[in-house]
């Protein structure tokens, strides 16, 4: 088929030059026939009859509006001669707006009838409520703005002599605000709880077997017999048995006299990391007041040691107010100190013997059998107890004093004081006289008044700790205690597993490499926020740690935990103190 194309069709394109070319000359005069009518919507659309309108309650019953009544806003504003909106005129649409705003009450509207009141007034009620409600939130969020910046006022007056070291201990303080991981670490705490709890039953069984079995077999009674046997009868008539069960010992020891015991555990006090981080489990039996204590020790995931650590005999005290009476019952509770004899216990490692005196901190108790027992423990006299709580009362006045000099800078005053404690200890036992101590006090700009340091000296020299030459002189770590306080045990636990979760090798020293490798500072609030990076917080911390160390590479325990006794000085809840361990360590 043969088709024949005579022509083209105009395509839309061209169809809109075409236009624009035609109204090109009349750019210049031309106005929009819609603005220059006065009401172009008139002729088209009918009027709306407002009058028809009623509400959906047809009982409320409103009077008819008539319509000559009622305003007509559909009438556009004046244009220029443009048709456009110069920028210093009011839009149309905002100006229809106010106009709506100004009209759209009518002046002659009936009042409600009794049933629209009626079904008003509950939310008349409830917006007057929620009213109230609103104006106290806002009257409270005001105070509490004011008071914040009140109190930011007076923060930014007091850290003004804040050091460098100062701020930056400061930030590990802000992990006390970070609420996550709350529910993971509920349940960490419930497994560590039952790994502890296994971990006592065995001991404990470790212990049972050692006084049931091991005590007889080893009692000297077992060679009386033998002894007989050698000299009535020659050798090859002697009956070869492999144990005498008719022997007779003086150990009556039986599992119903064993376990009237009270269990708990303790730590050694002590710098030395590989000393301070043993875990002890100790026993204290009401038969006959003596007690035992054993060292739990674990290689790798699978295998497990449980040794003697203190042999099971009656002791007494060696130091404090108690000095030569024998351990009761009553001596046993969580943050008592029990004190040894290093002499009488050779089997001690050579880094305890250096001190004649070895001090053992209780941490946890077996409080139901300890109240259980309580009934037949016999009670100290008095006046032991009344200079006991004056000791107390004279350490707390003083504590008290320099509460205030120590907040937000305690990690700087603990660790300078340790440091600079131990440059005077020139014998290295741990032992300070008088003159040192003062003037350690002056350094640190820590002044006690002289009646305080004087009651303080007598309480710790009367503790007997200084024999010979030093009789005269204390130990400075127990003085530090005195003058400052201790954070609790159950925050001094966390410490330590934060320190043994570096110390992988057990040498009571951590470098800072090992330290950068574990800290993690992803979860801190600033980090969080956007404010501060990682790597920033992280060099924070070390920088801070650097600066307190006597070597610039290496953290020993006791500056480790001078750190983080002064975080916990400024710290109120437990809690609180623990998340600024949990989240950067990982425990």
């Amino acid at each position: 088929m043969d088709l024949e194309v005579k022509g083209v069709a105009t395509s839309p394109r061209s169809q809109s030059q075409l236009l624009l070319r035609r109204k090109k000359p009349l750019q210049q005069g031309w106005v929009s026939r819609s603005w220059a009518t006065p009401n172009p919507y008139s002729p088209m659309v009918p009027p709306l009859d407002l009058g028809s309108l009623v509400s959906s309650d047809d009982e409320d019953d409103f009077s008819y509006i008539p319509l000559n009544m009622v305003h007509n806003h559909f009438n556009p504003p004046k244009s220029s001669a443009l048709g456009w909106v110069s920028p210093g005129q009011i839009p149309y649409a905002q100006h229809h707006l106010n106009e709506l705003e100004q009209d759209i009450i009518p002046e002659n509207l009936p009042s409600p009838t009794g049933k629209y009141k009626l079904k008003y007034q509950p939310y008349k009620t409830e917006m007057k409520e929620g009213y109230t409600q609103y104006s106290q939130r806002s009257s409270e969020k005001t105070k509490s703005i004011n008071s914040l910046q009140e109190t930011e006022k007076g923060e930014e007056n007091s850290l003004d002599d804040l050091t460098t070291l100062d701020r930056k201990a400061l930030l590990q303080s802000d992990y006390v605000h970070n609420s996550q991981h709350v529910q993971h670490n509920a349940r960490k705490s419930d497994a560590e709880i039952v790994a502890a709890e296994k971990k006592k039953q065995t001991v404990t069984e470790q212990m049972m077997i050692d006084h049931l079995s091991r005590a007889v077999i080893s009692d000297p009674e077992q060679n009386v017999t033998t002894e007989k046997q050698e000299t009535t009868h020659p050798l090859r008539l002697r009956k070869r048995t492999l144990h005498e069960t008719k022997i007779r010992t003086h150990s009556t020891l039986t599992e119903n006299v064993l376990s009237h015991k009270v269990q708990f555990d303790g730590r050694i006090i002590s710098r030395n990391g590989r000393e301070a981080c043993r875990e002890l489990i100790g026993f204290f039996f009401t038969h006959d007041q003596s007690l035992t204590m054993y060292e739990y020790r674990q290689f790798g995931k699978n295998r497990t040691n449980v040794l003697p650590f203190i042999q099971k005999n009656i002791y007494s005290h060696q130091s404090g107010r108690r000095k030569g009476k024998p351990y009761q019952l009553g001596d046993f509770y969580i943050g008592a100190t029990l004190t040894f004899l290093t002499s009488d216990h050779p089997s001690l490692p050579e880094s305890m013997k250096e001190n004649s005196i070895l001090r053992l901190r209780i941490t946890n108790i077996d409080q139901i059998a300890l109240d259980s027992l309580k009934t037949t423990s016999v009670e100290y006299e008095n006046d032991i107890i009344n200079q006991e709580a004056n000791d107390r009362l004279v350490f707390k006045t003083i504590q008290d004093v320099l509460k205030e000099k120590l907040h937000k800078r305690g990690v700087r005053i603990l660790t300078g004081l340790g440091k600079h404690f131990q440059q005077l200890d020139k014998e290295g036992n741990g032992l300070l006289d008088k003159a040192d101590l003062k003037q350690a006090l002056k350094v640190f700009h820590l002044e006690v008044l002289e009646e305080d340091f004087e009651s303080l000296w007598l309480i710790l020299s009367g503790s007997g700790d200084g024999e010979g030459k030093d009789k005269d002189k204390v130990d400075y770590g127990e003085f530090k205690r005195a003058i400052i306080g201790e954070m609790n045990e159950y925050r001094k636990s966390f410490v330590q597993k934060a320190f043994m979760k570096l110390d992988f090798n057990k040498t009571g020293i951590v470098t800072l490499t090992d330290i950068r490798k574990c800290y993690c500072a992803k979860k801190h609030p600033q980090v969080i926020s956007g404010h501060s990076t990682e790597e920033e917080i992280k060099s924070s911390f070390l920088e801070t740690l650097k600066a307190i160390c006597s070597k610039s590479d290496e953290v020993s325990y006791g500056e480790f935990e001078d750190y983080y006794e002064g975080l916990s000085i400024g710290i109120a809840d437990d809690a609180d103190f623990v998340n600024i361990l949990r989240i950067p360590w990982g425990i």
